[in-house]
């Protein structure tokens, strides 16, 4: 048989195999006078490219044991993919070939997780894991068409709990979908309307042809409805392949007393049906107890999508501490994009409480006066610039109460005309105001890091009258009328609201953000990001003002959500499924992980020191700092007089270091006892370093340390003496924010060499890789611990770009290193506290949250 032959046969195959499955078409083959060997051939390259889809490298995917892949990808015969794939390259903003191929890559790796549409029963469960604002609604939809062209032919897409998003969803489902191929879709929803029966429901799947979709809001009416509807076509829908996809996977769907029930209900309507959810906070989606059945636990599949290139998230944004056998030098440490708005502010724009909501009017405070001018400045600056989407937002969230939502129209629209009056009267004192905002907050971003050139305050205020003219202030929530629409042209909007705004749907443009919504869960905090994303033409432009706290909780569910990744990408490696993994989320003193009635089936795990390196990166430098550094250097001078007494002095102080080995853990504990490390090192926390240090010594582990004090060997170094009159070389440590910042952050601690300051370097060993001196440690210093002193320079001037003197009020500022070497044995593990899901038999049940019920029945049933 010739190659010719052989690819008409296996077109053959390809054709009987996406109606029906790869074995039914054998047997058709076999009926067409196939013959034996060239089937075994069309099976062997079906084969391979059933591998080929499977092993791609990227997306990550954690699936069941014995799970098939079947579909191989795009065929040319194909209309709903190749439809969408061709508007997405030629729209209004078309994507870039690369952006193309990396979707179809991980629409195809979903797709091919899902159930043979001609398979005669199925039912499975999936989540999506993406990043909030990156492209989750361009993935699922490349996965409806791609779907779509092999028979899937219901698509559910439940879409949040608020009107706007599904409104969001329903339009660009039409214009990716439905419009592309008239006649091929019915549109049982609409962008005016959600679910209402119309007409026999029989009528939609009658048309085998044709391809069914409806957009609904996760609402107890409208699910009701629903189901009711679909009951009446039972019959058509036993051989009815139907794809559910529910975005915003963690809302609602999870612990809610009233969705909960009416999703799992739908699902039974179908014999034939795939659930695949997609959030970017899944925290209670991986804490529900794999062991119910009914519920949603992905036990089928867990898809990881790669941040796309050029997102915005939050470890750019905020910066993340390292994770384990991190190299801190490699871990990002935050763009300068963050404002603080004092407490003072806080409750002149947000009622301390709800009793206080009834007489509350907010006020126009400097700092979010600064944010709504910068905001202006901003949109003046990208329309000189001519990139980048046409519309230009503003965020302003500060509390849930809608009331009050209104009250912020005034004093907005106050503000607009006074810049406005004073721009053309030319007021001077507004033109300094405003030259001197935008001119500290350039230096403060460079916009050559993101590619794009500096805009001069001459050349935005030309466009400044004009983004005023046009600036109107939109209140979006469930009771109001008025509403963010980008679909009639170029937007300047303030928008006012809460959780219409905080969760799904896209702000365009968004530029700066006015944040101080007092919410503590994970996922909610996370979801209240609208300024993640792309920000393609601005993206040294973004600015967020918010508390210092809430910036160091974002931090915290920076690390969070790396770790989550990491943990998949591990049970990748040991080859584990859904159901005998159990992702650790870890847990923080002042936030939960997610409403308690999510977390019923959660159990508590833990994680381990071994391998890791604790350091400290903040430092108070305010004048109320003085005490804290004072209490620091008593430490370091009262480890190092008993490293004296009781260890083995080694190193030659000429190289600017000493070391003392085997001192006992105890002095280290009462080292940690005194030593205070600032709150925002979570990982530093006192009581868990003893206690994970006191449980390696019950396994005869960590019962010895080496001490090192770390100096500057330099000649021109500034000097600081031990009481004994020792003197050390101080060492300069930066900070990466800026000088009047009360906490400096430098991100770094120790050099890249200090670890191995108590291991014996062969010649040709580079110390400088992590790798290296792990595997040394564990021949020469398996069970010692390392605890390194850093004398710091508190002025530490410096001439590195983006880096600021530390300015410390104190003579010295002592910073304090831990390496803790991998344990040989079992580690007790007691580091930072964990959830997961309890993959055991038993689970605990706490209430149900009210904030869930409150959402379930939030906006009407339209």
């Amino acid at each position: 048989m010739t190659d010719e032959d052989l690819d008409e046969n296996y077109e053959t195959f390809q054709a009987i195999a996406d109606r029906s499955t790869p074995d039914k078409a054998v047997q058709r083959l076999r009926r067409l006078g196939v013959t034996d060997d060239v089937i075994e051939r069309i099976r062997e390259r079906h084969e391979a490219e059933v591998i080929k889809i499977r092993e791609m490298g990227e997306p990550k995917v954690v699936y069941k044991s014995g799970r098939l892949t079947w579909y191989t990808g795009p065929r040319y015969d194909d209309r709903f993919w190749p439809a969408l794939k061709a508007k997405l390259a030629s729209g209004p903003r078309p994507w870039d070939e690369d952006s193309i191929d990396v979707l179809d890559e991980e629409s195809t790796k979903v797709v091919g997780l899902l159930d043979h549409p001609g398979t005669e029963e199925f039912r499975s469960m999936g989540l999506v894991l993406g990043y909030v604002q990156s492209g989750k609604t361009a993935n699922f939809t490349a996965v409806m068409a791609k779907a779509a062209d092999r028979g899937y032919r219901l698509f559910i897409v439940l879409s949040g709990i608020h009107n706007g998003l599904r409104r969001q969803t329903q339009a660009r489902l039409a214009r990716e979908l439905v419009q592309l191929n008239p006649g091929q879709w019915h549109e049982v929803t609409t962008v005016d309307a959600d679910f209402h029966p119309k007409g026999n429901a029989a009528a939609y799947f009658a048309a085998r042809n044709q391809q069914v979709l409806l957009v609904v809001k996760k609402n107890a009416k409208v699910l009701e409805k629903l189901n009711t509807w679909l009951a009446s076509a039972k019959d058509y829908l036993r051989d009815c392949p139907t794809l559910v996809i529910d975005d915003e996977a963690d809302q609602a769907t999870v612990g809610g007393k009233v969705i909960n029930p009416l999703m799992s209900k739908l699902l039974k309507s179908f014999t034939k049906v795939d659930y695949v959810g997609y959030t970017a906070t899944p925290f209670a989606n991986l804490l529900i107890d794999p062991a119910e059945k009914d519920d949603f636990y992905p036990r089928d599949f867990i898809v990881s999508l790669k941040a796309p290139e050029g997102y915005q998230g939050p470890a750019l944004l905020f910066g993340r501490d390292p994770l384990d056998g991190e190299d801190p030098g490699e871990v990002p440490g935050g763009e300068d994009m963050i404002r603080e708005v004092p407490e003072e502010d806080v409750e002149l724009v947000r009622p301390i409480n709800r009793a206080a909501a009834a007489d509350f009017v907010p006020e126009m405070t400097l700092s979010l006066r600064d944010a709504v001018t910068y905001f202006w400045l901003a949109t003046a600056a990208r329309r000189h610039r001519g990139t980048g989407v046409p519309h230009s937002t503003m965020l302003v969230h500060t509390t849930l109460q809608t009331g009050i939502h209104e009250d912020f129209r005034v004093p907005l629209e106050d503000l607009r005309q006074e810049v406005l009056n004073g721009l053309r009267r030319d007021d001077h004192d507004l033109f300094q105001e405003l030259e001197g905002r935008w001119a500290s907050e350039t230096v403060r971003v460079n916009a050559e890091d993101f590619s794009e050139t500096s805009v001069p305050f001459d050349a935005l205020l030309k466009h400044l009258p004009s983004v005023l003219e046009e600036s109107r202030v939109v209140i979006d929530n469930y009771r109001s009328s008025d509403r963010l629409d980008y679909e009639a042209g170029p937007v300047v909007a303030i928008a006012v609201g809460g959780n219409t705004l905080s969760r799904g749907l896209t702000l365009e443009g968004l530029v700066s953000s006015y944040f101080v919504r007092a919410s503590s869960a994970y996922d909610t905090l996370l979801q209240m990001g609208r300024w993640f994303g792309h920000r393609a033409g601005y993206g040294d432009l973004p600015r967020i003002w918010m508390t210092v706290e809430l910036a160091s909780w974002f931090r915290h569910l920076a690390v969070v959500e790396a770790e989550i990744r990491k943990d998949i990408d591990r049970y990748l490696v040991e080859d584990k499924n859904p159901l005998t993994f159990a992702v650790r989320i870890r847990t923080h003193p002042k936030m939960l992980v997610t409403a308690p009635a999510r977390m019923k089936s959660a159990v508590t795990a833990h994680a381990a020191y071994g391998g890791d390196l604790v350091e400290s990166r903040y430092f108070a430098t305010d004048e109320g700092a003085i005490d804290w550094l004072r209490t620091n250097e008593e430490a370091a001078i009262k480890l190092v007089q008993a490293a004296r007494q009781h260890g083995r002095s080694e190193l030659s102080p000429s190289v600017g270091r000493w070391l003392w080995r085997d001192v006992s853990f105890r002095d280290v504990i009462k080292f940690i006892d005194q030593y205070r490390f600032h709150e925002r090192s979570e990982e530093a926390r006192p009581e868990l370093l003893k206690r994970y240090i006191q449980k390696r010594v019950e396994n005869n582990a960590l019962t010895a340390w080496d001490i090192a004090v770390i100096g500057n060997s330099r000649k021109n170094a500034n000097v600081w003496k031990f009481p004994d009159g020792t003197a050390v070389g101080l060492n300069r440590r930066s900070r990466i924010n800026l000088v009047g910042d009360p906490l400096a952050d430098i991100k770094t601690l120790s050099g890249p060499r200090d670890a191995a300051v108590n291991l014996r370097v062969p010649d040709g060993v580079d110390v400088t890789r992590r790798s290296e001196i792990d595997a040394l440690r564990r021949v020469q210093r398996p069970d010692h611990g390392l605890l390194l002193i850093y004398p710091i320079d508190p002025v530490s001037e410096t001439t590195q770009k983006n880096r600021h003197p530390l300015n410390a009020p104190y003579e010295v500022v002592m910073g304090a290193a831990f390496v803790f070497p991998t344990p040989t044995s079992a580690d007790s593990q007691v580091e930072h506290d964990y959830v997961a899901a309890d993959i055991r038999d038993g689970k605990y049940w706490e209430s149900e949250d009210p904030e869930i019920l409150q959402q379930e029945f939030e906006g009407d049933a339209e």
